[in-house]
């Protein structure tokens, strides 16, 4: 998580956009066969990496989220903004705070 922690600090989400690290794909099973990255399920999950002060509401406040740093959450499927950094092997995803499913509990 390190390593996440330096990212958040390069990459600061605006309004209501949350930064989300997705979980790792399970690439063996527990029999040691590796699963060919086609066959491998889309990981629906990830980490709250950073997020952004919130949307304003009609006298201008921005209105808190409803996650924060260090949140497991479900995605969707589709949508997020990918973003990749020259420097990082890690992949992030770039949500609405509307998108998120919802809210894991460890």
């Amino acid at each position: 998580m390190m390593q996440a922690a330096a990212v958040a600090k390069r990459v600061i989400p605006l309004l209501d956009r949350v930064l989300i690290q997705r979980a790792e794909a399970v690439t063996k099973t527990k029999g040691g066969i590796i699963i060919p990255e086609k066959a491998q399920a889309k990981v629906l999950r990830g980490t709250v990496v950073a997020i952004g002060p919130g949307s304003r509401n009609e006298s201008g406040q921005h209105v808190p989220l409803s996650v924060k740093v260090g949140d497991t959450v479900l995605l969707p499927e589709y949508g997020g903004t990918k973003v990749n950094l020259e420097d990082d092997e890690k992949e992030f995803h770039l949500f609405r705070e509307s998108d998120i499913l919802a809210k894991l509990e460890a």
